[in-house]
C-alpha cells in the first residue's frame, strides 16, 4: 500500500513538472556591461539547485576533514572503554570460575583502563558517564578484594575494599555501597570474627538490615559471638520471613532457646529468660523441660518447675496427642522426681489418677512409686518401683528404681532383697 501511494505521489510530481516547466516560455536575463546572457527560468533553476548541491557537499567535506582530529579521539576512547568493559566482564567470569589471579589481574586492568579513560580528553565526546565510571570502579575493587579474600591475602583485601568506599556516596549510588558492606561482613565471618561482622551490619540502614541476607549473616555472627538473645530474636525474625522450612525453624529456634536458658546463671535469670519467650517457644517439650531442669540447677523453686512442666506433663498423658520421645521423657521424669520432696498430697493424688488412666506406663509408675517413697509409704512405693524396674528401658532411671529398693529392703531387714538389688545396680 505504501509503495503504491509513493507511486502515485511521483507521478503527480512529474505530471506538475511538466506543465509547469513545459510550456514556460519565461526568460531570464542577465547583464554583465558590456555582456548580455539570456536564460530560459527553467534553465536557471536547475543551475541554482545544481549550485546549492554542489555548495553543500563542499561544505560537508570541509566540516569532515576538520573534525578528523576529534573522531580520532573519540575512537581511541571508545575503544579503551569497551576493552575496559571486556576486562571486567574477564574478571567477573575468573572469579566465578575460581581462577582468582586471573580475576585479580583483569580487575586491575579493567581499573588502569577506567583511570586513562577518565583523564583522557575525549572521554565527554565519547558519551562515557562519570557516574558509570565510578560503579564500574567500585565493581573491580570488589573483585580484587575477593580474589584476594579467597587467596587469604587480607591486607589486599582491605586496601580495595577501602579504595570502594572512598567513593563519592552521591554518584557511587546505595545498592553498591551496601553491597560492599554486607562482602565485607561475609568476609568478616569466613575470618571467625563475629564483632567485626556485626560491626559492619549495624552500619547498614534500617530497611538493608532487615533483608534476608543480612539477617542470615546477623544471626550467624551472633552465634559465633556467643550473642544467643540477639541470634534467637534474629532466628524469629527470619522464621516470619520464612526463610527456612518450618521443621527447620522450630528446630533452630528450640536449640536458640535452649542455649539462650544454658547461660543464665541463677534462678532469677532463668525466670527472666522464661518469660522473654514467645509463647510458641515455651510449648515446645525440649524447652520447657530444659528450662525447668536448669531453674533445679541454680536452686529454683520446685511448684514453679512443676508449673512450667504442666502442659508436657498434661501432653504427655493424653492418648490422644502425639507421644514424647522416649530420651525427653526420660529428662522430663528425672526432672520431675527432683522437686517431689515438696510434693503434697494434692499433686500425688494427682500421680495415682494418672496411673489409673495409664497403668503399664512404666514412668508413671517410677515416678509414683518415687514420690510415695519421699511420702514414706514404703509398702506402695516398693510396689510400684517393683514393677516399672523390669519395664523401663532407660539404664539410668532402672539403676535408681534398683537403688531407691534396696535402701526399702535394709530399712525393712531384708539384706538377700538389697543385696539382689545391688547386683542388679552392678549389672547395669
Amino acid at each position: 500500500m505504501r509503495a503504491a501511494i509513493w507511486l502515485i505521489a511521483l507521478f503527480a510530481v512529474a505530471v506538475a513538472l511538466a506543465l509547469l516547466a513545459g510550456n514556460n516560455q519565461a526568460v531570464l536575463t542577465l547583464f554583465w556591461p558590456p555582456h548580455r546572457i539570456d536564460l530560459s527560468l527553467n534553465l536557471a533553476l536547475l543551475l541554482g539547485v545544481l549550485g546549492f548541491v554542489v555548495l553543500h557537499i563542499a561544505l560537508r567535506a570541509f566540516s569532515a576533514a576538520f573534525s578528523l582530529p576529534s573522531q580520532a579521539r573519540r575512537w581511541r576512547a571508545q575503544q579503551r572503554e569497551r576493552a575496559m568493559h571486556a576486562a571486567l566482564m574477564d574478571a567477573l567470569a575468573h572469579l566465578l570460575a575460581g581462577r582468582y589471579l586471573r580475576a585479580s589481574r583483569a580487575a586491575q586492568t579493567a581499573l588502569a583502563q577506567e583511570r586513562s579513560l577518565a583523564l583522557g580528553e575525549a572521554a565527554m565526546d565519547s558519551g562515557y558517564s562519570a557516574q558509570r565510571g565510578l560503579q564500574l570502579r567500585a565493581l573491580a575493587h570488589l573483585v580484587v578484594a575477593e580474589s584476594a579474600q579467597a587467596l587469604q591475602n587480607r591486607s589486599l583485601r582491605d586496601e580495595h575494599l577501602q579504595l570502594a568506599l572512598e567513593q563519592p556516596v552521591q554518584k557511587l549510588g546505595a545498592e553498591i555501597r551496601e553491597g560492599l558492606a554486607l562482602r565485607a561482613a561475609r568476609w568478616a565471618l569466613e575470618d571467625r570474627d563475629p564483632a567485626q561482622a556485626l560491626e559492619h551490619l549495624q552500619r547498614l540502614p534500617a530497611g538493608v538490615g532487615r533483608r534476608l541476607l543480612a539477617l542470615r549473616m546477623r544471626l550467624k555472627a551472633a552465634r559465633l559471638a556467643r550473642q544467643i538473645p540477639q541470634a534467637l530474636e534474629t532466628a524469629r525474625l527470619l522464621t516470619k520471613h520464612r526463610a527456612f522450612s518450618e521443621q527447620g525453624a522450630q528446630s533452630l529456634v528450640r536449640s536458640l532457646a535452649i542455649e539462650c536458658l544454658q547461660t543464665a546463671v541463677d534462678a532469677q535469670q532463668v525466670k527472666q529468660m522464661w518469660q522473654s519467650l514467645e509463647e510458641a517457644e515455651r510449648a515446645m517439650p525440649e524447652v520447657a523441660v530444659h528450662a525447668a531442669a536448669r531453674l533445679m540447677d541454680l536452686g529454683g523453686q520446685a511448684d514453679l518447675s512443676r508449673k512450667w512442666l504442666e502442659p508436657v506433663w498434661r501432653d504427655g498423658l493424653d492418648p490422644h496427642s502425639q507421644l514424647l520421645p522416649q530420651s525427653l521423657r526420660v529428662r522430663l521424669v528425672l526432672t520431675l522426681e527432683r522437686g517431689l520432696d515438696s510434693i503434697d498430697d494434692a499433686y500425688l493424688s494427682g500421680l495415682e489418677s494418672a496411673l489409673q488412666m495409664r497403668p503399664l506406663d512404666a514412668h508413671l509408675q517410677y515416678l509414683a512409686g518415687m514420690a510415695c517413697l519421699h511420702r514414706q509409704l514404703w509398702g506402695k512405693a516398693r510396689l510400684l518401683l517393683a514393677q516399672s524396674v523390669t519395664q523401663i528401658e532407660d539404664a539410668t532411671l532402672r539403676r535408681r528404681a534398683w537403688r531407691a529398693l534396696a535402701r526399702l529392703a535394709e530399712q525393712r531387714g531384708d539384706s538377700e532383697a538389697a543385696a539382689q538389688a545391688y547386683r542388679k545396680i552392678a549389672d547395669l
